[in-house]
C-alpha cells in the first residue's frame, strides 16, 4: 500500500448550526461550526459568566476528563464535554481548520453517533486553502497497557484503525472492527453506530441526577440480555464500531491526522487519551509530515470532498 497524503489544509465553505440535548444535562445545546484561517487547527469556544470568549483547543493537553466521554477544558474551570463524536467527523472528513462554538458545558448527542455532525459538514461544503497540511507519521511501536487493557500505535502506511471490545454480556460479547480512515468509508461504515449502554446504568445515573439526556433516542440501550431499541442495530457489530469512532475522535487530539495504525483491546476514553499521550511525549516514536503542494487538485475541487493524492509529505525538520 503506498502511503498517501492530504495536499491543501480544509475548512467549512460557512457556517452550520446544530441544536440538540446534552447527554448529562438533558438541557438544549446549540453548536456551531464556523470557518477558520489556515493554521488555527480545531478550537472550541465557549463564554464564561462575564461573557467573555474563552478559547479550549481540541488538542490532547487540553484533556481535562475520560470518564464515560472525553472532556476539554482551559484550565481555569471552564470545559466542554462529549468532544469524540463531533472530532471523529471532523477528523475523518479531514477538516484541519475549525471554530465550534457551543452555548453549554457539552456537545449535544444528537442520535449518539458521529452522522449528524458527518451531514452538517457536507451541508455546509468543504474549503480548500492555500497551506500545506500537517500529519504525524508513527515511526516505530508505541504500547500503553491498563490493567486488562491495552493499546498501541504501530507504523502503518495509512490511517488505520483495529478496535476489539470484550464485555462480560451476551448481546455484545469480544468483537472486533478494523477500518482504513477515509471520508467515504467513515460515512457508510462507521459514522452511524451510536453509543451504547444498560439500563441498570442508566437508571443508577438518573437517581443521581446524571444522563438525563440520555434516551432510546441517542443511544443502544441493553436490558434483559436485548437490545431494547424498536428498530435493533444498525450494524452486526454496531458496539465496536462505535468504539472505533470513539478512537478517531479521541485520537483527533492529536492536531492532525496520524499516519499509522492505532490497536487497542478492551479501550476507551482514558486509554485513548493515555496511548496518544505516551506517542507525543516520545519524540522519537513519530516525525512531522508536511505535504509538499498545498494547492488542491481539480480532483478535489470537482468532489468538494476531502481529497488524498499521492504526493507523499515531506519531513519537517523544525
Amino acid at each position: 500500500m503506498t502511503q498517501t497524503a492530504q495536499g491543501a489544509q480544509k475548512t467549512l465553505r460557512r457556517d452550520a448550526t446544530l441544536t440538540g440535548i446534552g447527554t448529562h444535562s438533558g438541557k438544549p445545546v446549540t453548536l456551531r461550526l464556523s470557518p477558520a484561517d489556515p493554521d488555527t487547527g480545531i478550537i472550541f469556544v465557549r463564554r464564561n459568566e462575564a461573557g467573555e470568549e474563552v478559547f479550549i483547543p481540541a488538542r490532547s493537553s487540553s484533556v481535562v476528563g475520560t470518564q464515560m466521554c472525553t472532556i476539554l477544558g482551559d484550565g481555569a474551570g471552564l470545559s466542554v464535554a462529549t468532544v469524540e463524536h463531533l472530532l471523529a467527523a471532523t477528523s475523518a472528513l479531514s477538516i484541519d481548520n475549525l471554530l465550534i462554538e457551543v452555548d453549554g458545558a457539552e456537545i449535544p448527542m444528537m442520535d449518539g453517533s458521529a452522522a449528524a455532525f458527518v451531514e452538517a459538514i457536507d451541508e455546509a461544503g468543504i474549503a480548500m486553502q492555500p497551506a500545506r497540511a500537517r500529519a504525524i507519521k508513527v515511526l516505530k511501536p508505541v504500547r500503553l497497557e491498563v490493567g486488562s487493557s491495552w493499546a498501541e500505535f504501530l507504523p502503518y502506511n495509512g490511517r488505520r484503525f483495529t478496535v476489539e471490545i470484550d464485555f462480560d454480556c451476551p448481546v455484545i460479547g469480544r468483537q472486533k472492527h478494523a477500518a482504513n480512515i477515509t471520508a467515504n468509508g467513515f460515512r457508510r461504515d462507521i459514522a452511524r453506530a451510536r453509543t451504547f449502554g444498560y439500563m441498570k446504568d442508566v437508571e443508577a445515573l438518573w437517581a443521581k441526577g446524571l444522563a438525563l439526556g440520555s434516551s432510546l433516542d441517542n443511544a443502544v440501550v441493553i436490558a434483559d440480555d436485548k437490545v431494547v431499541n424498536p428498530e435493533g442495530l444498525r450494524y452486526p457489530d454496531e458496539f465496536s464500531r462505535h468504539k472505533l469512532l470513539d478512537a478517531v475522535g479521541d485520537l483527533a487530539l492529536a492536531g492532525a491526522p496520524i499516519i499509522g495504525h492505532y490497536r487497542s483491546y478492551r479501550g476507551g476514553h482514558k486509554v485513548n487519551a493515555m496511548a496518544l499521550a505516551a506517542l507525543l511525549e516520545d519524540r522519537s516514536a513519530w516525525s512531522w509530515l508536511v505535504s509538499s503542494d498545498p494547492a488542491p487538485r481539480r480532483s478535489e475541487q470537482a468532489e468538494g470532498l476531502p481529497g488524498y493524492f499521492a504526493p507523499a509529505f515531506a519531513p519537517d525538520r523544525s
